[in-house]
């Protein structure tokens, strides 16, 4: 019988009924005006969300269907590659590239830490003007629960004049993304991430440049043809036939996100990550990777000594309808992963930690019933009471993990 679930996986994550019921409504002509009027006004929502007037192409497929269609389209046979990694999606990108042809570079960091823009610059100049002529990097790393600090890192690439193109199926809908502002030539994200639409839909942004490297080409592509794709929409239609109901219930989730407003959506996934991190490490839980950097997204964390990652993730499931994630490639069998993206509330990390605690508790670990969730509850307490005021009337300064988690 099924079960409704606490998803808190990084992906997919909870739809809201609204985007249920959107998705459910009659099937439409995909080749009709209903369509037309539809993939128009999800392209200006995205781009509004994305804060671009790039040209933002959707395609039915994966998040992983969206990398491949950003090196294919702007990139040839030979080409260099600086693909930056610290974690396993940076790392699937990079062999990604590999099976293309390209001549890539991997710059890896050890797990958990971010990719620093010195790193960047450093490596960079060691590629000089006729290395690479493109860099790769993951937004949000998934895998280690790490936000790599793009805002800072993609002024360095700018200046250097290579394609940029960044990974952040992930990241994008949760946290603070300019892509124009930025100078990001190629972003790709999917809806089935912090979107809160079902799995099924790559979002590709192309800049003017990237179409100039478009024009030369020479990678194999067809239904990843970008070029397609864009005289389509400016037909009102795709150039194969799309998931009709995927597109329906993104249309309904991107009217939800813009009901609660960016600046607000940024500000809970944040609020909500420094709460589930004090939770966790009130069970003596650690934090697998720097703080400074923390995902707002994602958080993965240790397990207690002699405690398999694996069993707990399967108490969870089986007897608390809880669903959480495991480790990805180098950590697999190491940490847990819980997500805390999308339409996610204080009550979903509240529900999350009280399946933890007799979860752990299951598992012969000392817990004091509510310990956790007394945590969350004063660390959330702490990032949503407006500032209190000093004698000299100066604002109370947020708690440091907080403000670092704005990376």
């Amino acid at each position: 019988m099924y079960r409704p679930q606490n998803l808190r996986l990084p992906g997919p994550t909870f739809v809201p009924q609204a985007v249920l019921q959107a998705s459910a409504r009659p099937m439409i002509n995909h080749r009709g005006p209903e369509f037309a009027a539809l993939l128009a006004a999800v392209t200006r929502a995205l781009q509004d969300f994305l804060q671009t007037r790039n040209d933002v192409l959707l395609l039915t497929a994966s998040g992983t269907g969206g990398l491949e269609a950003a090196i294919v389209n702007v990139l040839s046979a030979g080409d260099k590659v600086l693909a930056f990694n610290n974690g396993a999606f940076g790392e699937r990108w990079a062999a990604m590239a590999k099976a293309y042809g390209l001549d890539v570079r991997r710059v890896d960091v050890p797990l958990g830490r971010a990719i620093e823009p010195e790193l960047v610059r450093d490596e960079l100049r060691k590629e000089g003007p006729n290395g690479a002529r493109a860099v790769l990097l993951t937004h949000n790393e998934t895998s280690v629960g790490v936000l790599n600090p793009l805002r800072e890192i993609a002024p360095i690439i700018r200046e250097s004049g290579k394609l940029f193109l960044v990974d952040s199926v992930s990241g994008a809908g949760a946290v603070e993304l300019d892509i124009d502002g930025w100078g990001i030539d190629v972003c790709v994200t999917a809806s089935q991430k912090a979107w809160g639409a079902p799995p099924g839909v790559a979002m590709v942004t192309m800049s003017e440049k990237a179409w100039k490297a478009h024009e030369r080409s020479d990678l194999p592509k067809l239904y990843f043809d970008l070029a397609s794709y864009k005289s389509s929409l400016e037909k009102g239609a795709t150039p194969a036939t799309p998931a009709v109901t995927v597109f329906i219930g993104l249309q309904e989730s991107l009217r939800l996100m813009a009901e609660e407003g960016q600046a607000a959506i940024i500000k809970r996934h944040r609020d909500l990550a420094y709460a589930t991190r004090r939770g966790l490490q009130a069970l003596n839980l650690g934090i697998f990777g720097d703080e400074r950097y923390a995902s707002p997204c994602v958080t993965a964390f240790r397990m207690p000594t002699r405690v398999d990652p694996r069993n707990l993730i399967r108490i969870l499931r089986d007897d608390y309808d809880t669903v959480i994630a495991g480790g990805q490639g180098r950590i697999e069998g190491q940490v847990a992963r819980v997500g805390h993206m999308g339409f996610v509330t204080l009550q979903d990390i509240v529900a999350f930690f009280s399946a933890l605690e007799p979860a752990l508790k299951d598992l012969n670990q000392p817990v004091e019933p509510g310990q956790a969730i007394s945590a969350v509850l004063r660390a959330h307490a702490e990032t949503s009471a407006p500032p209190a005021r000093t004698a000299r009337g100066a604002a109370r300064r947020e708690p440091a993990d907080a403000v670092a988690g704005r990376r």
